[in-house]
């Protein structure tokens, strides 16, 4: 990218909506978002989901955190590691752990009440970056055009 940019991760069963849970999503959308407008990244797969309950339900999508089928692979950690480069995450919910592991890669997550469709996400997100003063928290998560973060002084003139 030539320019200032976030790349968004988006969790999604249906790949047209912001419509699953961190622990549970089929596959992570990812975009690359400029003031100007969006570019499709990538669609990253998710190989292990939130068991079913006993009664067909959906389960808890906690039981899904623990290791206990042996394979020695910590599913959460997967999803937070399939966000390198990622600066923001959507979702419908995380748990207060997956969180603290997003945090500490220094993704800002946003958790959504309600689905809503990935290219109304996108335009929010591109509208806040053209405005003359986004908020605080995503001038804190931008990208400078080698993908690196942007330094204070960027900051000031971006």
């Amino acid at each position: 990218m030539t320019t200032p940019y976030l790349r968004v991760a988006m969790f999604t069963n249906s790949l047209v909506r912001v419509d699953a849970n961190f622990a549970a999503a089929k596959q992570a959308a990812i975009y690359d978002v400029t003031a100007q407008g969006h570019a499709f990244v990538d669609i990253v797969p998710f190989g292990r989901r939130a068991r079913k309950g006993p009664g067909g339900g959906k389960g808890c999508v906690m039981d899904d955190m623990e290791d206990d089928d042996g394979t020695g692979v910590d599913p959460l950690t997967e999803r937070v590691e399939a966000l390198d480069g990622c600066s923001v995450l959507f979702t419908l919910g995380l748990s207060d752990l997956a969180a603290v592991r997003v945090h500490n890669k220094k993704i800002f997550p946003v958790k959504s009440a309600e689905v809503r469709e990935i290219d109304d996400v996108l335009e929010q997100m591109r509208a806040m970056l053209a405005s003359k003063s986004p908020p605080l928290w995503l001038r804190r998560v931008m990208r400078a055009p080698g993908g690196g973060r942007m330094t204070y002084e960027d900051l000031q003139t971006a």
